[in-house]
């Protein structure tokens, strides 16, 4: 199957079943939500959500985020992953935000990049997310996804390379639902171990199905075939 075949599947799947997809995580306003975003990385939604109503009440805007310290911040992250690291990124994102952008989240990829803890992912889900801009963050979930369904080739071994690969195909309106279709899709079935292939609704014409799963139903009292997974994105999954 064609890769144009491919994204054509894939679009209009989720267009049709899924059409209004959301990030998981809680915010309000784009200040919460950058906060959760750098709180995220290597870190579920699930806990990120819990722990966010106590910071946010005692941290509720960038001007308090820039008042304070690591030290005052860590006590209401340290469920987190990596907590004194994320601590010091916040700390030093709120004074940012308020000495460079006058206490705005900014709209730019480049500008988010300056602040502390921002990195390429977290800007492009801002700017996906807050301002709908046809930016598409990679994180383990699409990365994943996109290399087992055939969406990108196995040559993409890096982020930015699978980022430049989806934004080729998918039309600008569609690549932030796009980012969310991905996530969710390798959160709840397409998992990293064991995933969910026979209740997939995209099987029929997924290349991991089709080159590794199906080859082992079809050999069940064979010694099962070796899988050739997709390039590991450095890091932990994100969940």
């Amino acid at each position: 199957m064609r890769k144009p075949e491919r994204f054509r599947h894939f679009l209009d799947y989720f267009t049709t079943n899924f059409p209004e997809p959301k990030t998981e995580l809680v915010y309000s306003n784009p200040y919460e939500l950058i906060v959760a975003v750098v709180l995220s990385a290597q870190c579920t939604d699930k806990r990120v959500n819990q722990i966010m109503p106590a910071l946010l009440e005692q941290f509720p805007t960038p001007a308090h985020l820039a008042a304070a310290s690591a030290e005052e911040i860590f006590p209401f992250i340290r469920s987190v992953s990596y907590p004194n690291n994320k601590a010091k990124h916040l700390a030093g994102l709120g004074r940012l935000l308020m000495q460079e952008f006058g206490g705005e989240i900014p709209s730019t990829i480049e500008e988010l990049q300056r602040l502390p803890g921002v990195g390429r992912k977290t800007a492009n889900v801002v700017v996906s997310v807050i301002y709908n801009q046809p930016a598409m963050a990679v994180d383990t979930h699409v990365f994943r996804v996109s290399h087992r369904l055939g969406l990108v080739p196995r040559s993409a071994t890096t982020p930015l390379a699978v980022e430049k690969e989806l934004v080729r195909y998918i039309p600008q309106e569609l690549v932030p639902k796009a980012h969310h279709w991905l996530i969710l899709h390798g959160r709840y079935i397409c998992v990293a171990r064991n995933p969910k292939c026979s209740i997939c609704p995209l099987k029929s014409w997924c290349k991991y199905y089709t080159d590794v799963v199906s080859k082992q139903e079809l050999t069940p009292d064979k010694k099962p075939v070796k899988q050739r997974q997709a390039p590991h994105l450095p890091g932990k999954s994100t969940t």
